[in-house]
């Protein structure tokens, strides 16, 4: 993955790419739609054991991503934030116990992962061709999300403009850590104001090219193949597998009833 003049992003994957590009080359729809099945699959359980098989199998393909372990921390840092903010909430409240809190924060996890995956291993413009050959979405949001993956490194430069700027007028925490809070929400609110601006302008731009308002040429074609189909088979094998593991040691706990 990378960020060529600081606003778009791209992945380039050469046909004899590595094992570490491996899960770059399926189709983008494939791997969302395993992610939706392990999402739905992972809905009914309550127990940390079933959560935790398919978190694990799904942990094991983040070297084959493409994507390096800091960027992929630094994406994934907002489900970890409500992966721990699950488990504090339900240990404080909830009337599972420890146990019952811990299945919810890895089932969290467990959910969010892979789509993390499928979204930093996939190129936008080929996601996009996916959403709306493959998986029939509107072109309208399917541009909205191609839009969107492009601009977060646009997103990210003008973090850092922010930062810099305000540094150089002066406005640092210096060892203080309630000024160092509201000078981090005030940096969060003008990325915000920012945001919106390049957002507005974004929506103008496609609108007078008519996105979304008839049938379109396609520039490329979104190619489905039998691994696609196989990863898509392997998204319910490793939610049987999970449920397996978690039945035989007795640990499964359904949603629904709170019991095995």
């Amino acid at each position: 993955m990378s960020a060529g003049s600081g606003d778009t992003l791209t992945m380039d994957v050469p046909e004899d790419a590595g094992l570490r590009h491996w899960l770059s080359r399926f189709n983008p729809a494939a791997k969302l739609l395993a992610a939706l099945i392990l999402a739905l699959g992972l809905v009914p359980s309550a127990d940390p054991v079933t959560g935790g098989v398919v978190l694990a199998g799904t942990a094991a393909l983040v070297p084959f991503s493409g994507t390096d372990r800091r960027t992929l921390l630094v994406l994934g840092l907002p489900f970890l934030l409500m992966g721990g903010s699950t488990l504090l909430v339900n240990l404080l409240y909830g009337d599972q116990g420890a146990e019952g809190a811990l299945g919810a924060a890895v089932r969290v996890l467990a959910i969010a992962l892979p789509g993390l995956l499928a979204a930093v291993s996939s190129d936008p413009t080929d996601l996009s061709d996916g959403l709306v050959q493959r998986l029939k979405v509107p072109e309208r949001p399917a541009m909205g999300v191609l839009a969107a993956l492009r601009l977060v490194p646009l997103l990210a430069h003008q973090w850092r403009t922010i930062t810099l700027a305000r540094r150089a007028r002066g406005l640092a925490a210096r060892g203080n850590p309630v000024r160092a809070v509201r000078l981090f929400f005030g940096r969060l609110f003008s990325l915000l104001v920012r945001s919106v601006r390049t957002g507005t302008l974004l929506a103008t731009a496609m609108d007078a090219r008519a996105f979304g308002t008839g049938p379109r040429s396609r520039a490329r074609r979104s190619r489905w193949g039998r691994r696609d189909t196989l990863l898509l088979a392997a998204a319910p094998v490793l939610l049987l597998c999970a449920y397996g593991v978690s039945c035989s040691t007795g640990t499964l706990v359904l949603l629904w009833t709170g019991t095995a």
